[in-house]
């Protein structure tokens, strides 16, 4: 993670001193000059201003930054007055200069080195956001700030907000869908949705029966929001100053039952800094609720629930509801509790809100403390009633007891899975915030109790409707490494819709199963055949669930699972007969041309969504996509290899898949037989006829629209279309050489008589960086592995980096605001370890091969192979390995055997250090 600084120790540092408009800069010795002054010029942001210091600290080096005159908060120590108002200036230099800011005060107070000690441990355990934001900035930082345990999600809103344009209180379980059918321009158009159930972490405050206290720009003072990574809990604190004249501060606590996943608890914690008086505390379980989470889908019908009982209990109170055509009921009960002396709770109910309310009589500088306790049932993980099982939840469940099982899970979630970074500080943090974010939306599936996988968009906003994708694919490596209880519950939540994706493959004309491009409840298809154009008003086909290769994300999932983790069971009792029911439904794709021998696939998309056919085809989709056909001819070689170890069960998963001896037979043909275009250069084509479409001038565009990453709607909006182009919104064409080992891609590719010249990688990797515009964020991923394969360190890194902080920075555009992105959160985990850790588990055993960046100066991290946990800590010269159990792997290539609990390291040589990128 980083050096501690030890007592005494000198490190270079600046020092800045925020003055009315300018900020005073003292450098440290060696320096070309002492001082700087960077004048605030009024015209330009915050950020801009700060650029200005960037720039004039360039080529300066310095460890540390030292905040001379801070402000006074209680919850930042560098907070400054700046550019007419007040910023966090800690949090925007550490992200600036990747180095721990501290305040002079706190240095004098423990000294330098336990002050940039503790900041450095701060910053990289928390995710913090200073200020009041607006609009999808302040929506995007609710997502970020989710908390929850796989079971639900709860959005980092002010417990005081309602849904607006600015703050959104969503909450979902996984699961929970809905259907809701609207007519527009004469179409009746379904849409399944993640359903946002009734608003419980609703709470506010008011002074002596005023108003109760919202969340407004006039009355906010201060606002500062930490997600503690270490402890899964999330605090808000707001300093209010009222046009009463009353000022207070409010710091609410969040934080999800991890173990008890069908907890959450709140503390709401009052201190009136001026008066005396009555306070009266409100908590709400409001059912008044919509999907409004996301602008583009307001035109369709987004009410999902129906409030169907309420009832309350002394300090409980309960409402219930169903969905309302999925008809999926839902128990959400809460306990209003404060440390004080009894205080009655009165309860009141609306239409479809039930409200307690609590009187406090407080004194000016003491804090006043109510804990709400909430319970959470649905009728889909729970069987007998579920105003009975609140009941029971809420009797022994309270805020404290909540808080250390968030704490414990969290615990043991670091202890065995987290990745440490020295040298980069703002790196680890969101690493971790990433990891944080994948217990969030996954955590409870691992109790094997809930029928559900993870969103692409996690538990964490309704972009996508809350469905299931090919993002799997990204974020499996991760979730094996983190808890491979959740891999298999991921896998088997599409095991039990294998009856849905044979009926879809029929209903195609097709055998096998066709899994959908978009699953949600039964695992039928999702995604629309039209979408209304809103530039237009007409109804334009949707061709985007020809993305077939959803299914053979399936099969690598399943693959990888069971090769990482040897779970024989699994493989036998389901994994086989989903490959054999996948491998069908290709072998009925596959069609033979009888003049050249070769079997054509056709009808399909690839990864890249920007092709969905050929211009002025009367057919729709693609013929030989390349990634698609290399994928297929991978899964039929490996059932192949599965066949003699799985003997025993080969016919009873043949019987249940239908795969016939013919069908074994064909398997071979198919697989030494798939068209793969490749033209006179060695260059893959991304499918057949590719190479006749034109080129773009992407500089052009460039210089005309600047972001040019959703190309395609550029296109559109001229009245063209991204099909008759060579251009890709991501990775397609070499995202083989993403999932699949080298030397496996060698072996396919000479298995199928594809004949390239000795450089073919390099050139094919340029030829498409030169023809994408990543707008996926699971581009720069992708890219971020090829490009290091191909010994371009630099540009991997920027790659890497852009997705590392794709939705900490929101790169998107507001996208963030709609939940975040768990496939590049996942990935992005992924890449740490196996990419730039060079940890490779895809062989007949684990692999070591280091490429850290530069400025990794040491890298460990855990994996897990075969029920084997194998600690890994990597520096520019050494690797260390260790494992709990015997264990042979590759370091370096060379073999190495490792005794169970004991540790040993290998030296780099020089040629292998020239290697490290």
């Amino acid at each position: 993670m980083y050096t501690l600084l030890k007592r005494g120790e000198r490190l270079n540092t600046v020092s800045l001193k925020i003055l009315p408009d300018a900020i005073a800069v003292t450098l440290p010795a060696g320096a070309t000059a002492d001082q700087l002054r960077i004048t605030d010029d009024p015209d330009q942001s915050i950020g801009d201003n700060l650029e200005n210091l960037r720039v004039q600290l360039v080529g300066i080096d310095f460890a540390a930054i030292i905040i001379e005159n801070p402000l006074s908060y209680p919850f930042s120590d560098t907070v400054v007055g700046f550019h007419g108002g007040r910023i966090d200036i800690g949090l925007a230099l550490t992200n600036m200069f990747n180095v721990p800011v501290v305040a002079q005060p706190t240095v004098k107070r423990i000294g330098l080195a336990e002050a940039l000690n503790a900041k450095r441990e701060q910053a990289s355990w928390h995710l913090d956001y200073y200020g009041q934001y607006q609009g999808k900035r302040n929506r995007g930082q609710e997502a970020m700030l989710t908390i929850g345990n796989g079971f639900y999600g709860l959005r980092g809103a002010y417990v005081e907000a309602q849904a607006d344009a600015d703050n959104y209180p969503g909450l979902y379980v996984a699961g929970v869908y809905n259907q809701t059918t609207t007519t527009i321009n004469g179409r009746d158009v379904t849409n399944e949705d993640l359903v946002n159930l009734p608003n419980v972490q609703a709470l506010t405050v008011s002074i002596d029966q005023g108003n109760p206290i919202r969340i407004r720009h006039r009355d906010i003072h201060d606002i500062y929001r930490s997600l503690d990574l270490r402890t899964g809990r999330l605090t808000t604190t707001l300093m209010l100053a009222l046009a009463t004249g009353h000022q207070l501060m409010i710091q609410t606590q969040k934080v999800a039952g991890m173990n008890h996943w069908h907890q959450l608890g709140l503390r709401y914690a009052i201190t009136p800094l001026n008066f005396a008086g009555t306070i009266q505390i409100s908590a709400t379980i409001d059912g008044d609720v919509v999907n409004g989470n996301v602008d583009r889908y307001a035109q369709f019908d987004q009410h999902h629930v129906a409030v169907t009982g309420m009832a309350s209990a002394g300090e409980r109170a309960l409402l219930t509801g169903q969905t309302k055509t999925s008809h999926i009921e839902f128990a959400l009960g809460s306990k209003l509790t404060t440390g004080a002396k009894a205080t009655p709770v009165t309860t009141t109910t609306g239409a479809k809100a039930i409200r307690q309310s609590l009187t406090l009589d407080v004194q000016p500088g003491e804090t006043y403390t109510v804990d709400k306790t909430v319970a959470i049932f649905t009728s889909r993980e729970t069987s007998g009633a579920l105003d009975t099982a609140v009941w029971e939840e809420l009797a022994g469940a309270d805020f404290d007891h909540i808080t250390a099982d968030s704490a414990a899970y969290y615990r043991h979630l670091w202890q065995t899975s987290d990745i440490t970074v020295d040298g980069d500080l703002i790196s680890q943090k969101l690493l971790r915030v990433n990891a944080f974010h994948l217990a969030v939306a996954g955590g409870a599936l691992a109790s094997g109790q809930l029928d559900a996988s993870v969103g692409a968009r996690g538990l964490h906003g309704e972009a996508y409707r809350g469905h299931v994708f090919w993002d799997e694919l990204f974020v499996m490596p991760a979730y094996i490494d983190q808890s491979p209880e959740i891999a298999k519950q991921m896998l088997l939540y599409r095991y039990r819709r294998l009856p849905a994706a044979r009926e879809a493959a029929k209903a195609a004309g097709n055998a096998g199963a066709m899994f959908p491009w978009q699953s949600a409840s039964r695992g039928d298809e999702q995604a629309q055949s039209l979408h209304l154009n809103p530039l237009t008003n007409q109804w334009d086909p949707d061709y985007s669930r020809r993305q077939r290769h959803v299914s053979l994300a399936i099969a690598y999932n399943v693959w990888l699972y069971w090769h990482t983790t040897g779970d024989d069971a699994f493989m036998r009792d389901n994994g086989l007969e989903m490959l054999l029911s996948i491998g069908k439904f290709w072998l009925s794709k596959a069609e033979l041309d009888p003049q050249t021998k070769q079997y054509h696939i056709s009808g399909v998309m690839g990864p890249d969504e920007f092709h969905e056919g050929y211009p002025n085809a009367k057919t729709a989709g693609l013929t030989d996509n390349t990634y698609t056909n290399l994928l297929v001819a991978w899964l039929l070689g490996t059932l192949q290899q599965l066949q003699a170890p799985f003997a025993k069960n080969w016919a009873q998963a043949a019987q249940a898949s239908d795969w016939q001896a013919a069908d074994t037979k064909l398997a071979k043909a198919v697989q030494q037989h798939l068209a793969i275009p490749v033209n006179r250069d060695g260059i893959l084509g991304q499918f057949a006829g590719y190479f006749k479409l034109p080129t773009l001038d992407f500089d052009a565009y460039r210089k005309q629209y600047g972001d040019i990453s959703r190309l395609d709607r550029i296109l559109k909006a001229a009245g063209k279309t991204p099909d008759a182009y060579q251009v890709a919104k991501q990775a397609d064409t070499l995202m083989a050489w993403y999932l699949l080992p080298q030397a496996t891609m060698q072996h396919l590719l000479k298995g199928l008589g594809v004949k390239l010249p000795p450089d073919y990688f390099a050139q094919n990797l340029q030829f498409y960086l030169d023809r994408t515009t990543h707008g996926s964020t699971l581009s720069r991923i992708v890219y971020a592995a090829l490009t290091l394969m191909a010994g371009r360190s630099d540009q991997s890194w920027q790659f890497y980096h852009q997705a590392l902080f794709s939705d900490y920075w929101d790169i998107q555009g507001g996208t963030t605001a709609e939940g975040i992105h768990l496939g590049v959160m996942g990935a992005t985990l992924n890449v740490a370890t196996q990419v730039y850790g060079g940890a490779d588990l895809r062989g007949p055993q684990p692999t070591i091969t280091p490429h850290l960046p530069d400025h990794w100066t040491k890298l460990s991290f855990s994996l897990r192979w075969h029920g084997t946990v194998l600690r890994v800590t990597e520096t520019a010269a050494t690797i260390t390995v260790q494992a709990d159990h015997d264990l042979t792997l590759q370091v370096l290539g060379r073999s190495l055997s490792l005794t169970a609990n004991q540790a040993q390291t290998v030296t780099m040589g020089k040629d292998e250090e020239h290697e490290s990128l």
